[in-house]
């Protein structure tokens, strides 16, 4: 094993009580709002242009809706949407946060108009490919919404909840749920529109997990080369991103080794992959994924 030394960045964030402001500036406030309105815009495109035209299935909390609709027919839809909707987002102040409490509200004001406001038809007489541009086109509309400081509501709540206390991925969570929830209505809907919707959940997730975590995905990087202090400098300098010396010794030749550690985001790959080919040719590289970091300058916490 080899042992670490002193190299690495780290300092501690100073944790405060006081409440969150609802309003970081009006700048943020705008940009969150142009989000909220961009992610709810299409999300109706994929709602009224395909998911209604193509007789699929519904999921989430209106699937829910459903199921105790067709259980109690006297109250409608609506009513028992409101109605479960209500206990999420009194978890989401209790849990995440005023602010996120007071977006997701938003989020799902908007949403509600955006569904209720834009009519348009998708020319798609596949249902296949249907299935397939709906998932992409609500991914990603999901997604953009939760780049804001809030949601859409409904499971996109739970998801947030389910992503800061146990780390589980947003669209894992969405993707488990609604094909729970869509296992439940199947005596209401064909066994066909279910598995199409179920097309349209997979895409969807794996949609929203990209636009979500996509870009800001960390990747922790070991280099072993007899330039190490060369590249060190150059990641610190060029890349400005901290850097762990490991001290290490070759299996076969018994030789003392200097191994680079560091975290970088998945945008300085590229630029890495560059510093390390100029200074030494035959350095021994391993990228691996990680699921989450840590850290004040590169982690990529929830920021809700």
């Amino acid at each position: 094993m080899g042992r670490l030394t002193g190299t690495t960045d780290s300092e501690t964030m100073t944790n405060t009580t006081e409440p969150q402001p609802l309003i970081l500036s009006w700048k943020n406030f705008l940009w969150n709002l142009l989000l909220i309105s961009a992610g709810s815009l299409l999300c109706a495109v994929a709602v009224n242009g395909i998911m209604l035209p193509q007789h699929f299935v519904t999921g989430g909390i209106t699937g829910l809706a459903l199921i105790l609709h067709t259980a109690f027919p006297d109250f409608s839809v609506a009513l028992f949407f409101i109605l479960l909707n209500i206990p999420l987002f009194l978890l989401a102040w209790m849990s995440v946060g005023r602010r996120f409490f007071f977006y997701s509200v938003i989020g799902l004001a908007a949403l509600t108009a955006a569904i209720a406001l834009v009519q348009v038809r998708i020319p798609l007489e596949d249902r296949l490919l249907s299935a397939l541009l709906a998932g992409i086109i609500s991914g990603a509309g999901a997604g953009i919404t939760l780049r804001s400081l809030g949601s859409s509501g409904g499971m996109d709540i739970l998801s947030v909840m389910l992503l800061r206390r146990y780390s589980i991925g947003i669209g894992n969570t969405i993707m488990t749920v609604n094909a729970v929830v869509l296992s439940l209505v199947t005596f209401i809907y064909s066994l066909e529109a279910v598995l199409y919707t179920l097309i349209v959940i997979y895409v969807s997730s794996k949609m929203l997990n990209l636009v979500v975590t996509g870009l800001s995905q960390r990747k922790a990087v070991f280099i072993i080369s007899s330039q190490w202090e060369r590249i060190s400098e150059e990641i610190l300098k060029d890349i400005r991103r901290g850097v762990t010396v490991i001290r290490g010794e070759g299996g076969y030749t018994k030789e003392q080794e200097c191994i680079l550690y560091t975290v970088i985001s998945f945008r300085d790959l590229g630029q890495l992959k560059r510093i390390i080919n100029q200074i030494d040719e035959k350095a021994f590289v391993v990228v691996s994924d990680t699921l989450e970091v840590m850290n004040y300058r590169i982690g990529n916490q929830p920021h809700w």
